[in-house]
Order: structure tokens, then C-alpha cells, then sequence
């Protein structure tokens, strides 16, 4: 015969397995979901601050999915040159991709609201602005892919090999490789030549002598070398530039429910300061860098000098307006929505 205490003992176990056994029917588990080895692509060099921020991504997906979404970064245009990174998304070649829209003229005209000079004033609260404004546009402009999140680097600027660039008369004749499409209509505007390069490209075109200067944020000219190449440098706030993680949306629809809840739970603006905010005081720490290194001039410029770059300027935004038009959207709706976004993070250009 039992004791008592055996048979409540044996109750206890019973309750418990039909417990488990319940929980284990009611809540999808997502130990027993397909496995999914996502590759990560950017095309900036391993010591990139980006980098450590994939790595991060990476490791915290794997992490919340139970080891069910396992990662691989893959840098410096391994999988695909840097032009190329949005329809590797689109095509499957990568599973999340970094990608600067800029690169493609045309192609993302919404987003480039970004790129206008002299809008925003950091990397950090403006990487926060930007994306938590593009969201509302980013199924309509990048339909082709799951867009995940974006953010900007810290305020770039003129860096040349051949002569100061102190206003806007001493572009003409130049031979420059922009950041992007916008920083490409200033130039052409300006009367100077637009060198096409992706940013691992930028040394080599400048020391060939096919480009004599560049547009390029701080602490990315040494970086890539570029500090080998030029050594005049404007001291001046002028454009940020924009990127963007894509995301397969072939990936994505093979995934379970619980996996793309995952996913989700990584593209979001929270997510925009792990990416961003590391990387925005990796540029700002080099100008003290490029101060400090012999044969640099770091130049401030007058409040004229600015302005005569901000009157140049002045015709982007309507460029812009035309492409966001044709688009099928207001773009004074959209701009006043970005300004305000900016002025809620503290990023708007004073």
C-alpha cells in the first residue's frame, strides 16, 4: 500500500508533466522552428565600426530566437560591390543588407530628403529623426525588401588632395567623387566634375589623379586610407549621408510567426541607437585625429563663406521637392514631418 505521502508526491509529478504537456500544445516553441543561417552583408572594412554593431545584431537575434536564426557578417563587399547591396536583398544573395541609397540616383527619392546639406546636425538624435520618420515611407520606396531600420553618419564635409575649398566658386573645374546623388547635383551646379566610386574606391581614384577631392565624414578618411591621399580639410557641417538595413523578404516569409517577431524586435528605432550611436563618435573623434597627423590643415571658414555655401545649396531642396513630387507624395508634407521629427531629437541644423 502507498503511503500518503507517496501518493501525493506521485499527484504532484502527474500535475506537473500534464502541466508542461499543455504549455508545451498551447505556446509555439521556437526551439523546434526551422534553422536559418542569415548572412550579413556590408561593404565597409571589418575595422568599421559597423562591423561590431552586425555583430551585435547578429548575436542578439540568434540569442532571443533560441539559436534558431543563426548569423555570418560578411565585409568589404565579400558577397557584392557596395552599389549592389539593396538587390542582393532583394535577390537573395544576403539575408540583411547595408545600404546607402544615394549610390543610385533616382532610385530612393523620398529618403534622400536626408541627404540635403545643412538639415541635420548630428549622427545620434538625427539617426533617431531619420528613421523614426522614413518608417511611414519605407513599404512604398523599398517595396522589394522588409526595410528594417535607418540611420546617418556624423556631418561630413570637402577633403582634397590638391588645394583648400573655402566657397562655392572653388568647385569649378574640379574633379570630385560625392557622397551621394544630391552632393553629385551641388557639384555639377557648381561647375565640377562628379567621379562615381563607392567609399573602398575613394583612395585609389584620388592618387590615380581621376578625382582630386571627396565628400566624406571624419573619422572615415583615415579609416580607408584616404588620409594617405589628401590633406586639406573644411572644417564645416555640410551633408550627412543615409543608410538603411534591408532585410530578404524571401528570408523573412519562410520564417515561423515566433522567428518574425524576432526579426521585428530588431529593426526598430531602439535598435537605430546600437547601430548608430557607436559609429557617430567614431567620425566626430577624427578631426582631432586628422589635426593631430603632419602634412593635414584642418580650416575653419567665415559666417559668409558659410552662407555663400548655404545660398549653393538652396536649390537642392527644390531638385528634391520635383523626384519626391513624382513620387506621389507632398514633399512639403514630408519635409515639415522630417523638421519636425529633427526637432524632436535635437538634430535640426541651426
Amino acid at each position: 500500500m502507498r503511503s500518503r505521502k507517496a501518493t501525493t508526491m506521485l499527484g504532484a509529478l502527474v500535475s506537473v508533466s500534464a502541466g508542461l504537456a499543455m504549455l508545451s500544445m498551447s505556446a509555439p516553441s521556437i526551439a523546434q522552428d526551422k534553422t536559418f543561417e542569415l548572412k550579413l552583408a556590408h561593404w565597409v572594412p571589418p575595422s568599421h565600426p559597423l562591423q561590431k554593431a552586425l555583430e551585435e545584431w547578429g548575436a542578439s537575434v540568434e540569442k532571443t530566437s533560441g539559436g534558431t536564426i543563426k548569423y555570418k557578417v560578411y565585409p568589404s563587399q565579400q558577397l557584392g560591390k557596395a552599389f549592389d547591396h539593396y538587390d542582393m536583398a532583394r535577390d537573395g544573395i544576403a539575408d540583411l543588407t547595408y545600404i546607402n541609397p544615394g549610390y543610385q540616383p533616382g532610385r530612393f527619392p523620398i529618403i534622400g530628403a536626408g541627404e540635403l546639406p545643412f538639415l541635420i546636425s548630428n549622427a545620434k538624435g538625427g539617426s533617431q529623426a531619420f528613421d523614426a520618420w522614413y518608417r511611414k515611407y519605407a513599404e512604398r520606396e523599398m517595396k522589394d525588401v522588409k526595410f528594417c531600420l535607418a540611420f546617418l553618419h556624423d556631418p561630413g564635409t570637402f577633403h582634397s588632395k590638391t588645394k583648400k575649398i573655402m566657397v562655392p566658386d572653388d568647385i569649378k573645374g574640379m574633379k570630385i567623387r560625392p557622397a551621394h546623388a544630391t552632393i553629385a547635383t551641388l557639384v555639377t551646379q557648381l561647375g565640377g566634375t562628379n567621379v562615381q566610386a563607392s567609399a573602398p574606391e575613394v583612395r585609389d581614384i584620388i592618387d590615380k589623379g581621376v578625382a582630386e577631392a571627396v565628400t566624406f565624414p571624419w573619422g572615415s578618411i583615415p579609416l580607408f586610407g584616404i588620409d594617405k591621399v589628401v590633406k586639406y580639410h573644411m572644417d564645416a557641417p555640410l551633408y550627412v549621408t543615409t543608410f538603411a538595413f534591408v532585410f530578404s523578404k524571401g528570408t523573412y516569409n519562410q520564417m515561423s510567426a515566433a522567428q518574425k517577431k524576432v526579426i521585428d524586435n530588431h529593426c526598430t528605432n531602439e535598435w537605430v541607437q546600437a547601430v548608430a550611436f557607436r559609429w557617430a563618435d567614431f567620425e566626430s573623434a577624427g578631426v582631432a585625429k586628422l589635426k593631430a597627423e603632419p602634412g593635414h590643415e584642418v580650416y575653419p571658414i567665415s559666417d559668409a563663406q558659410l552662407a555663400a555655401w548655404r545660398k549653393a545649396a538652396e536649390p537642392l531642396r527644390k531638385a528634391w521637392a520635383d523626384n519626391a513630387r513624382k513620387a506621389g507624395v507632398d514633399p512639403e508634407v514630408v519635409m515639415k514631418e522630417l523638421q519636425a521629427s529633427l526637432a524632436k531629437y535635437n538634430a535640426a541644423a541651426k
